[in-house]
């Protein structure tokens, strides 16, 4: 499948995550907000929503939150330090001596 189009993705700010429900599984893709930054920490995408853009869908919409409030992203969860390897345009949201890839 690979799209993230019709993937509902929803800013739960009381739990500090973005999660989608897809097919009645739930994944999430967690933070610790700091005034100045946003720390991903875990991003858990049940088997069965594997390699359906799920994972993807929840990093975009978390990056895209971190741009918009003028946050540093400190990708301490591998999943979303991955994406951001493989997408250099959100590099420049990265907090100061952190790198990926």
């Amino acid at each position: 499948m690979g799209s993230d189009t019709s993937i509902d993705v929803v800013h739960n700010m009381a739990a500090r995550r973005f999660q989608a429900e897809v097919a009645g599984h739930r994944a999430v893709s967690e933070y610790i907000s700091l005034p100045d930054r946003i720390i991903f920490t875990h991003t858990g995408v049940p088997r069965a929503l594997e390699g359906k853009g799920v994972g993807t869908a929840l990093v975009k919409a978390g990056l895209e939150y971190a741009q918009a409030q003028g946050l540093q992203v400190v990708p301490l969860c591998p999943y979303v330090a991955g994406y951001m390897t493989r997408h250099p345009e959100w590099q420049e949201l990265l907090a100061p001596g952190y790198k990926v890839g």
